[in-house]
């Protein structure tokens, strides 16, 4: 007897091909199962950003309420991050040190605490345009606003340090080993940060910065406001 023949499985494929630039997809379906090639095409409009702390100004939308380029760099290095850590922005202003801090990758998180719900929304718009939508964003005020929250690693207060009591809360709610950051232009924000150094230590910086500016043919130095930084970590 002859051998029987195997049976033939017949598959047929449909393909297709769409080849498009994101903006122009709009509502186009497609079929649950497909491959998806994403390449990142430069143009002349088009910025490349990097992905060490200290992005452009003008990468962020702002109100005023923006940690500048300079000063944003030195505090992202006084907070140290480290591979899976969690960060309260606190007074986060238009989330640059929150959006930074993630675009460095590592599996960090993130959590934006801001008051005013207009800043709260350009946190967002932020986030979304500099590919970290994963940032937390609280719209409220702080220190309610912290009660449930993920313990964090880190701290950078931007706002609010004026207020007496939110140092401690915040040193409270930072885990052992944390480090806590705190910004302040004001005399009576460095009246804050100068008691709590005479107690608790750490690293007080004066950061002054100056850039030239054109004028009538020539460069004049402007300068920003200087900004007194205190960088501390909790015994583990």
């Amino acid at each position: 007897m002859g051998s029987e023949p195997p049976d033939c499985v017949f598959i047929w494929v449909r393909e297709a091909v769409a080849k498009e630039q994101a903006h122009s997809w709009g509502d186009r379906r497609v079929a649950d199962l497909n491959t998806i090639a994403i390449a990142c095409c430069k143009t002349p409009a088009a910025k490349a950003l990097p992905l060490l702390a200290g992005l452009p100004d003008d990468a962020f939308e702002h109100d005023g309420q923006l940690t500048k380029r300079e000063v944003r760099a030195a505090t992202l290095a006084a907070l140290a991050p480290l591979t899976g850590e969690t960060l309260w922005d606190v007074g986060a202003g238009c989330g640059s040190i929150a959006i930074e801090w993630l675009r460095a990758g590592g599996g960090r998180s993130a959590i934006a605490i801001e008051r005013h719900p207009p800043r709260a929304a350009i946190v967002a718009r932020n986030a979304a345009s500099l590919g970290v939508p994963s940032l937390r964003i609280v719209n409220g005020v702080a220190p309610e606003a912290l009660d449930g929250l993920p313990c964090p690693d880190a701290i950078f207060a931007g706002g609010g340090i004026g207020d007496a009591g939110l140092l401690p809360i915040l040193w409270a709610k930072l885990r052992p080993g944390g480090r806590l950051v705190a910004n302040v232009v004001s005399a009576e924000g460095e009246a804050a940060l100068l008691g709590w150094h005479a107690n608790h230590g750490g690293a007080l910086t004066r950061i002054a910065v100056s850039r030239a500016e054109p004028r009538a043919g020539h460069h004049l130095w402007r300068p920003l406001a200087a900004v007194t930084q205190l960088a501390v970590a909790k015994p583990g």
